[in-house]
């Protein structure tokens, strides 16, 4: 951890002292601890039924049964299932943009706190996983940033599950953004772009790779590709929000 890190969290630490807390949406008074009121908390946009069953995409219609979109549907994909409990909009949308973007470090907790609602989806508890395995930032990018959002994100749920971290991947090759390429784009961008760090800790055991957002898919894919070229005997995906 840098020198930086540890002073950002020791002042974010002492604001709270001389400052009373407040939720991060609408600066409402809260309890100590608590970034985000139970408003803006009720506001956050649960995925409710009906959704892809491989991607979690939602649809509006009256489909009753279980199903698979058409973007999944004949698609070769490498992860058995990306689970995700909320939309990226609103108030978790921006409480991930100013988490990665604005290092508003705090905001870690409410994030966990919606992602760890995955784990109780039966398409995540059931089979048990033996590791969280967090997408990584190449180096460039982590110097950039501090810290990597998803890492963060893993070790607080980790702190809840009593599933371990694996920093089993480690990424390679530096890639431009993603946010202006379609799908197509995306995956091509990001080829050979990742990497297992020792077999071992990979091979015939399940995985869940952890992101803050499932958007195209084509990053937890090709981390996926590359788990189970390793070895893995499964690989599911959990994220905070889905795009």
């Amino acid at each position: 951890m840098s020198v930086a890190t540890i002073t950002r969290r020791i002042f974010s630490a002492l604001g709270t002292l001389c400052f009373p807390p407040h939720c991060a949406a609408c600066k409402a008074e809260t309890g100590p601890g608590i970034h985000v009121c139970a408003e803006c908390a009720e506001s956050a946009q649960r995925i409710e039924t009906p959704f892809c069953q491989r991607c979690s995409q939602p649809f509006d219609g009256a489909i009753t049964q279980e199903f698979t979109c058409a973007n999944c549907a004949g698609r070769e994909l490498h992860f058995v299932c990306a689970v995700a409990a909320y939309l990226s909009h609103g108030v978790v949308r921006n409480f991930i943009h100013a988490f990665k973007y604005e290092r508003q470090f705090h905001l870690r907790r409410p994030l966990a706190d919606w992602l760890a609602h995955t784990l109780d989806d039966p398409r995540i508890s059931a089979p048990p996983f033996d590791a969280l395995v967090p997408v990584p930032l190449h180096h460039i990018r982590f110097r950039e940033r501090e810290f990597n959002q998803a890492a963060e994100l893993a070790a607080l749920v980790s702190q809840r599950c009593g599933i371990p971290v694996s920093h089993a991947l480690k990424r390679t090759r530096y890639t431009s953004t993603q946010t202006k390429l379609d799908r197509h784009e995306r995956m091509e961008n990001l080829r050979g772009a990742f990497r297992v760090r020792h077999t071992a800790r990979v091979k015939e055991r399940h995985l869940v790779l952890v992101d803050d957002v499932f958007t195209t898919g084509s990053t937890v894919e090709e981390c996926s590709r590359v788990l189970m070229r390793a070895g893995a005997a499964s690989v599911r995906v959990i994220t905070v929000a889905r795009g």
